[in-house]
C-alpha cells in the first residue's frame, strides 16, 4: 500500500520538494516535549505547573516551548489570578493549536496498535455517549474512509476538476 503521485509530480525525478509542510511542521512541533505539552493541552491542561509535572519535562523546556507555542498562534495566555497570588497566565489553544488535535491522537492511535500489548495503550478515543471507537486516518471532505491505495499526492492546484469516473 502506498500513496501514488500523480500529475507533474508523477515523475519523481523532475521535482524536488520545497517549502514542505511536514518539514515545516516540524520544525515548528518537532520535539518530544512540544508533544507532551500539546497532548495536556488538548487533555485540558492549562497552567504551567501542570504542564511541567505532567509531562515531566523541566520548568526551563516548558517554559521555552509554551513561549514558542504562543508566539507561533498555538497557544494564547490569558492572565488569572488566585486570591493572595500574583497575576499569572493559564496557556489555552487557539483554533490553529486545536487544529493539531487529530494528529496528536493518530500517533496515540498508532502507539496502541504497534508499540503496546495486544490490547493497546492506556488511553483510546471513543465517541461520548455511543463508546464507539474513533479511528484517526485520510477521508474525504464528504466524509468517505480512505485507504493509502486511495490516496494521489498532486501539485497544489492540479486537480481543481475532479476526473470524471
Amino acid at each position: 500500500m502506498t500513496v501514488t503521485f500523480e500529475g507533474v509530480l508523477a515523475d519523481r525525478s523532475t521535482w524536488k520538494v520545497e517549502n514542505c509542510s511536514i518539514a515545516m511542521a516540524m520544525d515548528l512541533i518537532g520535539t518530544r516535549s512540544t508533544m507532551l505539552i500539546l497532548r495536556e493541552a488538548l487533555y485540558g491542561t492549562t497552567r504551567f505547573d501542570d504542564f511541567a509535572r505532567r509531562t515531566k519535562t523541566t520548568e526551563a523546556i516548558v517554559a521555552a516551548r509554551l513561549r514558542q507555542l504562543t508566539d507561533i498562534g498555538l497557544f494564547e495566555k490569558q492572565p488569572y489570578r488566585e486570591p493572595g497570588k500574583r497575576t499569572r497566565h493559564e496557556y489555552l489553544l487557539t483554533d490553529k493549536g486545536r487544529d493539531l488535535l487529530p494528529a496528536v491522537f493518530a500517533l496515540m492511535q498508532w502507539g496502541n496498535k504497534h508499540l503496546q500489548a495486544e490490547d493497546g495503550g492506556p488511553l483510546r478515543l471513543v465517541e461520548r455517549g455511543t463508546g464507539e471507537p474513533v479511528v484517526i486516518g485520510p477521508h474525504t471532505a464528504s466524509g468517505k474512509n480512505l485507504n493509502p491505495d486511495d490516496l494521489a499526492i498532486v501539485a497544489n492546484g492540479d486537480w481543481a476538476d475532479p476526473p470524471n469516473g
